[in-house]
């Protein structure tokens, strides 16, 4: 039995078994408690030193941005003076850059004025010119306006030319005749006068158009003239087949008489060279013949005539000037010897005079070289007279002093 507060309770009783295990259970937990607390005090010691350390670290971060602060408002400060330096070196800078806008833009409009003024004066100048020109083109257009009035007058004067060339074609007499001077026109610009002969009369009695007088070989070759005109145009002419077989057999018969003529009138041994020229005075004949009768040409070939058109045979006489040349020229051997014998000699002669002239030439430059250092002495013995300096002459020179004597008069 125990008593608590005045009321008795017996020790199996619930109550008083449950509070008895309260009662332990709080002591427990509070020994639990004490132990716990124990533990974490120990536990606590390192973190409390390290909250220590901590607060350290936590001061001495605060001294730093105290620090800090005063830099930062040292930079503030010092930038706010750099901005006022840096504005007021603007603002200069500014009104200097300004100051020389204004006087770039008064250059450049005085410039502006200058080169609008010039321009003004050689728009003027062009416009004046211009009218000039055009007066000058319109005169020229009027000139040639002239010129081409007069082409035309001369067109129609070469119409009426034409009608008479065909009108001289159309004759077989004058058509002769017109090649002849078209062969003597051609002779006579290519060869010299005294090498040619015109209607020379062979031995035989025939006469050639053209007798050209070549040394041996190959000897005096004759030119003679022939125009087939007729064939010619009534081959061009055909219009069927039966016209242009005709025309072509026209044509090969009158050519293969002209190179039969040719060769039996004017191939003379021992008189003419050993062949002839048949002059043709159209190229389109030539041309035709050349094209559509390679036939013709080889048996005119075969017979020693040689057929030319007005180009061909001022080729051919070049080549005969040339030998005309070239024989002459041996002609002349003798007188060419002697003439470069007499050159040889003036060559020579004018050797030794330039050689005179070269040692005139050196003996004038020797003079001149001693005058230049007779000047040099006398230039030097004046800038010493005029310096006073009479101690510093040499003793040898009181010879060359000039004496001062009385003047007369």
């Amino acid at each position: 039995m125990i008593e608590i507060a005045g009321t008795e309770m017996a020790l199996n009783d619930p109550v008083v078994l449950i509070a008895g295990g309260v009662v332990a259970l709080i002591l427990l937990l509070l020994f639990l408690s004490l132990r716990a607390a124990n533990l974490s005090a120990r536990m606590a010691e390192p973190l409390a030193r390290q909250m220590a350390h901590l607060g350290q670290h936590v001061q001495q971060l605060g001294q730093g941005q105290e620090q800090l602060r005063g830099g930062l408002q040292h930079v503030s400060d010092t930038q706010a003076n750099a901005q006022v330096q840096v504005i007021q070196t603007v603002e200069s800078r500014l009104s200097s850059v300004q100051q020389q806008m204004n006087d770039r833009l008064a250059d450049n409009a005085m410039k502006s004025a200058r080169a609008l003024a010039e321009m003004q004066e050689r728009m003027k100048e062009s416009l004046h010119g211009s009218s000039k020109q055009t007066a000058t083109s319109l005169t020229q257009l009027q000139e040639r306006l002239a010129a081409i009035d007069k082409a035309q007058d001369n067109i129609t004067k070469l119409s009426g030319d034409v009608l008479s060339l065909q009108d001289i074609l159309s004759n077989k007499q004058t058509r002769g005749a017109f090649g002849e001077i078209q062969l003597n026109d051609i002779v006579s610009k290519a060869l010299p006068s005294d090498s040619f002969k015109l209607q020379a009369t062979l031995s035989n009695g025939r006469r050639a158009d053209c007798l050209i007088h070549l040394p041996n070989p190959p000897g005096p070759i004759v030119i003679d003239s022939k125009f087939p005109l007729e064939a010619y145009e009534a081959l061009i002419g055909s219009t069927n087949d039966a016209e242009l077989k005709a025309a072509v057999q026209m044509f090969r018969s009158t050519v293969r008489k002209h190179i039969n003529d040719i060769a039996e009138k004017y191939i003379l041994d021992g008189e003419t060279a050993d062949g002839a020229l048949m002059f043709l005075p159209s190229e389109a004949v030539y041309a035709e013949l050349h094209a559509k009768f390679p036939e013709l040409v080889q048996e005119s070939f075969s017979k020693r005539v040689w057929i030319v058109s007005p180009t061909t045979c001022m080729a051919t006489l070049n080549t005969m000037r040339a030998i005309l040349k070239d024989a002459r020229m041996r002609e002349q051997a003798g007188a060419i010897r002697k003439e470069l014998g007499l050159l040889h000699k003036d060559v020579e002669r004018l050797g030794d005079r330039v050689g005179n002239l070269d040692r005139h030439f050196g003996q004038a430059a020797k003079d001149i070289s001693e005058i230049k250092i007779s000047a040099e002495k006398a230039g030097r013995r004046a800038q010493r007279l005029d310096n006073f300096d009479f101690e510093e002459l040499a003793p040898d020179d009181h010879t060359n002093v000039v004496p001062l004597g009385k003047s007369e008069g």
